[in-house]
């Protein structure tokens, strides 16, 4: 019997993804949304992963062999600026949903972040102390905790930066970004000295899937092969998608005065290549992929 799946924040990039590779290749799928409606299949649950009860009880009902914990507050800034909401919503909904899931001994697969460490090694590892970079990864790190000693079977899976194309309710990448700007020809500033593994998502969802069919647990990085700026990952959106580069002016972080911190964190991905032999590919490859999944993008991007 195939095992059920229950996606909590399936609206999310990363959720909706993952809920439609599920849909389209025959999964026993349940998916949850909070503020983004949206229903296929006619299903769909509306939660807010802060309401112990509301989750209890959905959970209860589908009895799902496996729950994908996609939901959370990411806004990096919105965290730092409003501690209460960021542990409000990514520590206790996480608690609540570790409580929810000990009733029927579900496994939970949790989406995690580069964030729980601070950039001061040249590259981190799985098996490496947590050491957050700001209050975001401070809600990270916590959740990861609590599902470790949560006595559940679990996958952590740590991710960098996700870009795809996008639903018109989702919030937007650093890729649409680059390309709705110069499509109407305005001028974008870039940054140079913030570095990432940009992760193609749908090569994110295939590494997550394999994770799940070969019953594995632990922590996981599935980022982008590769380590690069943000200035330098605009230049190949431009190459790539045949855009003016001379629009794109290169600035340092130092000129947008964020509340949060931002570090330069490298993740390793060997693990998930030797355990799965999915191949994390680059920022080129991935972008060529969104070109060939959608050549009419100038028209459903404006």
């Amino acid at each position: 019997m195939k095992k059920k799946i229950l996606i909590l924040g399936g609206s999310s990039v990363i959720g909706f993804k993952l809920l439609k590779y599920c849909i389209n290749n025959q999964f026993n799928v349940e998916y949850t949304y909070f503020r983004n409606q949206f229903s296929i299949n006619n299903k769909g649950f509306c939660l807010d992963i802060t309401n112990k009860e509301t989750i209890q009880n959905i959970i209860s009902k589908i009895k799902p062999n496996i729950v994908i914990h996609a939901a959370a507050l990411t806004n990096v800034d919105l965290c730092e600026t409003d501690h209460t909401l960021a542990d409000r919503i990514n520590v206790d909904g996480t608690n609540n949903i570790i409580d929810a899931c000990k009733k029927i001994n579900s496994k939970i697969v949790y989406i995690s972040s580069s964030y729980v460490f601070n950039g001061n090694r040249n590259e981190f590892f799985e098996y490496d102390k947590t050491f957050p970079s700001n209050y975001y990864g401070i809600t990270k790190a916590k959740a990861e905790k609590l599902i470790q000693n949560s006595g559940l079977d679990h996958l952590i899976l740590r991710t960098d930066q996700p870009y795809c194309w996008m639903e018109s309710w989702q919030r937007v990448n650093s890729v649409i970004r680059v390309i709705r700007a110069m499509k109407s020809h305005e001028i974008f500033r870039e940054i140079t000295d913030w570095y990432s593994n940009p992760t193609y998502v749908p090569n994110f969802v295939e590494a997550t899937i394999r994770l799940i069919d070969s019953n594995l647990s632990g922590i996981y990085h599935i980022v982008g092969r590769d380590f690069i700026s943000r200035y330098q990952w605009s230049l190949l959106v431009c190459d790539v998608f045949k855009l003016n580069k001379k629009l794109l002016v290169p600035i340092t972080s130092d000129f947008l005065k964020l509340p949060a911190k931002r570090y330069n964190i490298k993740l390793n991905c060997d693990k998930i290549f030797k355990d799965t032999h999915v191949k994390m590919i680059g920022v080129k490859n991935g972008l060529i992929q969104m070109l060939q999944d959608n050549k009419d993008y100038s028209t459903s991007l404006l």
